[in-house]
């Protein structure tokens, strides 16, 4: 099994903003990423020239149509639908499987359809009306919605917000649109660790973000001086479960890695992203730009904005680079460079099916190594095996790890010590064997 790589993109803001726009330039981007999944978000219709709507043109999770697509993505508005099809034969010609959103707890106030909603909106969503989920018409129309998609080519659906629904009524939903359909993908936003077994074993997603995991402990080692032995404890909480994490740094929620309200560097980003990509199985989650430094300056509170038009500069450069413009500058061609062999190791067998060996328990006084501000471990399969330091203090770290016996009774050729070195805010990838 191959480790998944998912890229979400908000098609609005990349080239002119066009289906069109995804074209074999950037598909060939993709690929030298690792891409599995492309997750195009914004796609179906949503709210926007009204009143209540938030920015201009408003946000992708106020659906006003759910069998439409937004017709300022389109060349041609009148054909859009076809533009759809055509960017979604294109997607899978290149070798990626396509994502959109799924929005079950709410829709825009201007929704015409059968979905029966409240007069109201979970907490600050204005832009948006409550779903009754107790109407049979609800969920008639629900599962419809998912069935036109799929039909049309979509591969999954990222489902937005769903601890919010009746889990019921979601695990029905899966359960019949998989009967038609049933190599699709679910990957649930699910927040409150105590839900992640039951959206999986019972729900039937097949993903959800581990956030209140390894975002946000590896958020608290590199924000506030969280020890990164919270890096052990999420895992060890998980077990079993990492597979069917998806695990990320950045998304249209969260605030960019080189935002002021983050790290302020992007460069600063190597070591959890490390840590998050390798350390285990789980699928990984990439947001456009992130692998230029993108930092959300052109947005609000270091994140890209989902309301407005907007432009941000390394995203820009990024598609004229690849679209025959002017090179990147150099600082962001490195980081490209970097993420590119960061997600290379990611498909390796060690990487992608193999097992971990967290090296903090057995190395707490070795030298070089303060388990409060790095984290080690070993990655192998049955033909290779790779040491990973993540380094997230300000300064380099020379370590001189120990391997124990128990480890190297699985992989019997590496050896009892291993000394390495792990720039500031970096991470050192090494092959034992």
């Amino acid at each position: 099994m191959t480790k998944k790589i998912i890229y979400q993109t908000l098609p609005r803001l990349w080239g002119k903003g066009r289906f069109s726009d995804w074209d074999e330039a950037s598909f060939n981007h993709l690929h030298s990423l690792g891409v599995d999944y492309v997750w195009y978000t914004g796609v179906p219709r949503h709210a926007t020239g009204k009143d209540f709507v938030k920015g201009n043109p408003g946000s992708p999770y106020a659906i006003s149509d759910w069998r439409d697509v937004n017709p300022y993505l389109a060349d041609d508005p009148e054909r859009r639908m076809e533009e759809f099809d055509a960017l979604l034969a294109r997607t899978h010609a290149a070798g990626f499987k396509v994502l959109i959103d799924y929005i079950p707890n709410h829709v825009a106030p201007d929704y015409q359809g059968r979905i029966c909603r409240y007069d109201w909106c979970d907490g600050d969503w204005t832009d948006t009306r409550k779903n009754d989920w107790s109407s049979p018409d609800t969920r008639a129309e629900m599962l419809e919605i998912l069935r036109f998609w799929a039909s049309r080519g979509v591969d999954g659906f990222r489902c937005d917000m769903v601890e919010l629904v009746p889990p019921e009524a979601l695990k029905a939903l899966i359960s019949a649109v998989k009967a038609d359909y049933p190599d699709l993908l679910f990957v649930a936003e699910v927040y409150r660790k105590e839900n992640y077994r039951r959206y999986l074993d019972d729900v039937g997603f097949d993903l959800l973000y581990d956030k209140s995991g390894m975002y946000d402990t590896l958020r608290a080692v590199c924000c506030h001086g969280a020890t990164a032995r919270g890096i052990t404890w999420n895992w060890q909480w998980l077990g079993d479960l990492q597979p069917r994490v998806l695990n990320f740094l950045e998304n249209h929620d969260e605030q960019r890695l080189g935002s002021p309200e983050f790290l302020g560097d992007a460069c600063k980003g190597y070591a959890p992203l490390a840590c998050s990509l390798l350390l285990n199985t789980a699928p990984f989650m990439l947001y456009f730009g992130q692998e230029v430094g993108e930092d959300g300056i052109e947005g609000a509170n270091g994140r890209t904005s989902i309301f407005n038009w907007s432009d941000p500069p390394e995203l820009r450069e990024l598609y004229r680079s690849l679209h025959g413009g002017a090179a990147l500058a150099p600082a962001e061609a490195e980081l490209l460079v970097r993420y590119r062999e960061l997600f290379a190791f990611a498909k390796r067998p060690a990487f992608a099916e193999g097992g971990t060996w967290d090296l903090t328990y057995c190395n707490e006084n070795a030298p070089g190594y303060n388990p409060e501000r790095h984290f080690a471990f070993v990655r192998f399969s049955a033909d290779e095996a790779w040491l990973v330091v993540c380094n997230f203090s300000d300064t380099p770290a020379t370590v001189t790890l120990s391997l124990p016996q128990e480890l190297r009774s699985l992989v019997p050729a590496i050896p009892e010590n291993i000394t390495t070195t792990a720039p500031a805010w970096d991470a050192a990838v090494v092959k034992m064997i």
